[in-house]
């Protein structure tokens, strides 16, 4: 192609020098500084997620349940489409790579997809990557091959293609994604879970959301809290108890809320096999199920309750039962998923949810995971770099490590819930480094996670300390509608006959 005109490019950084192309080119690579802090950190993220990606794509064709007969198509058919990259962009992976993962995952599980570490070559010089980046945001739809065209008439050499889309990918530059969507219905109980949150009503003046997620074959809620923030580590009192209580699902389909997106879910569902999908932004298809349940939410739970605020004792609009704080909120509403939701015919499926449920196991067995297992997957991860002493700060705590690693950046994971607990360390490329010992301590919870256990420190919580009485409750119901009157909850956990719902708290989650 021409030559283009030096004054039409940009600014090349004085670093950078300009190479006539009739000269010979010049080499882009070189070794890269030596002691850069990060390179260890941003090396370990970015085997993470592709090893996240390894394991998206494989995780159908490498179930148990598959036969070797079955995969063998799978496999062919997987290698034959154009997959989402791990990082933007679409790419392809051959049968015989795709083989090789299923291999790897059931010989070692999450850890072993992710890509080995190699001898440090040479690399491209940033002023290069800057210049490259500086061209693509200028005009987003060139393609990494007309970024190096023009590099190569105003340089004389540039990086290869790969790499530039590599870097691309990295800063997030548009490089054309295509469109992933869910299924209409799953085939059978626990192998899609819809997730979302729903904005509820306030009490003592703070807002509050809901935090479901819901059986995509039988509309069983196999999940559902309210909290006082839209966070992790809110999803997390919503999200742990329903896989202990009833199974890992093969995948958690879900929007792109921050606490959806947030990368302690990612890591959670990569540690117990789960595939996590996310719809795309203002395209939810296969959400509607879950849409469904909040406007019966709306319709049939929250307008029959009233709220409180006991600092100031203003009363909302509303009729039906008053509700005084977070506690009480979620054991009425435990006890409406499962008193009224869980009963009633849906109009779809013809059965109710409990019913459809317990049909759909017949000569299947939910896959399930050991409490100890469920909790390391749900455990925290940062990176720290040791002190001369040989010592890391995590939370204004003070922890010893080897001596072996002063001067490295390492891997702390860690509960959030108790700090003074289990906290292991992982050198580079994850290698395992012992423990960290706590020397001394200022903060025994997470900021993150005080916060979420704030939720359940109330009074006036009257349902949640006696519980509901699930008979009482149908009966008062039938007799209200009879009398015309409003059903009343209160009224149904004030009688004599007692039957305590247990809501876990978020401390409880965490034993």
């Amino acid at each position: 192609m021409p030559a283009i005109p030096p004054a039409r490019l940009p600014i090349v950084p004085p670093a950078v020098p300009r190479v006539s192309p009739a000269r010979p080119a010049v080499s882009l690579l070189v070794p890269p500084p030596a002691g850069s802090p990060s390179e260890t950190a941003v090396r370990r993220d970015r085997t993470e997620k592709i090893a996240l990606f390894r394991y998206q794509l494989i995780r159908a064709a490498a179930d148990a349940a598959v036969t070797t007969r079955q995969r063998g198509p799978m496999v062919r058919d997987l290698a034959a489409l154009v997959h989402p990259g791990p990082f933007g962009g679409t790419v392809t992976v051959s049968k015989d790579t795709i083989d090789r993962w299923i291999r790897a995952w059931r010989a070692g599980g999450f850890d072993a997809l992710k890509p080995r570490g190699r001898a440090q070559g040479a690399v491209t010089p940033a002023q290069i990557l800057s210049l490259a980046a500086t061209l693509k945001r200028e005009r987003p739809a060139r393609t990494s091959a007309q970024v190096r065209r023009i590099m190569i008439d105003t340089l004389g050499d540039a990086p290869s293609e790969s790499t530039l889309l590599r870097h691309f990918r990295t800063l997030e530059l548009p490089t054309g994604v295509r469109e992933v969507f869910g299924r209409f219905e799953a085939d059978y109980p626990n192998e899609m879970w819809v997730g979302d949150g729903l904005h509820g009503p306030r009490i003592n003046g703070r807002k509050t959301y809901l935090f479901a997620f819901l059986d995509d074959h039988t509309r069983v809620v196999t999940a559902g809290r309210w909290a006082y923030a839209e966070d992790s580590v809110r999803l997390t009192a919503a999200l742990r108890p329903a896989l202990e209580a009833r199974g890992i699902p093969g995948t958690i389909y879900v929007d792109n809320g921050s606490a959806f997106v947030d990368e302690s879910l990612a890591r959670t569902c990569a540690r117990l096999g789960i595939r996590l999908t996310h719809s795309k932004p203002y395209r939810p298809q296969g959400r509607g199920k879950i849409e469904r349940f909040f406007n019966t939410v709306n319709s049939q739970f929250l307008t029959e309750i009233t709220t409180v605020d006991t600092a100031t004792g203003e009363v909302d609009a509303g009729v039906g039962s008053m509700v005084t704080s977070l506690d009480e909120l979620n054991a009425l509403f435990t006890s409406w998923v499962e008193m009224v939701y869980h009963q009633a015919v849906h109009s779809t499926t013809g059965q109710t949810p409990l019913q459809r449920w317990d049909a759909s196991w017949a000569g299947r067995r939910p896959v399930r995971k050991e409490k100890t297992v469920i909790a390391e997957a749900f455990r925290w991860s940062t990176i720290r770099t040791v002190t001369k002493s040989a010592t890391v700060s995590l939370q204004s705590n003070t922890y010893q490590v080897d001596q072996l690693l002063v001067g490295k950046r390492v891997e702390l994971v860690y509960d959030p819930f108790d700090l003074a607990g289990l906290i292991t360390v992982s050198a580079g490329n994850g290698v395992p480094a012992g423990i960290a010992v706590l020397s001394e301590i200022r903060r025994h919870v997470h900021k993150k996670a005080a916060s979420a256990a704030a939720d359940s420190i109330e009074t006036g919580a009257k349902n949640a300390a006696s519980g509901i009485d699930y008979l009482r409750l149908v009966e008062t119901r039938h007799k209200g509608t009879m009398a015309g009157e409003p059903i009343s909850f209160v009224k149904a956990s004030t009688a004599t006959a007692r039957k305590v719902v247990f809501v876990p708290t978020v401390s409880e989650v965490t034993r």
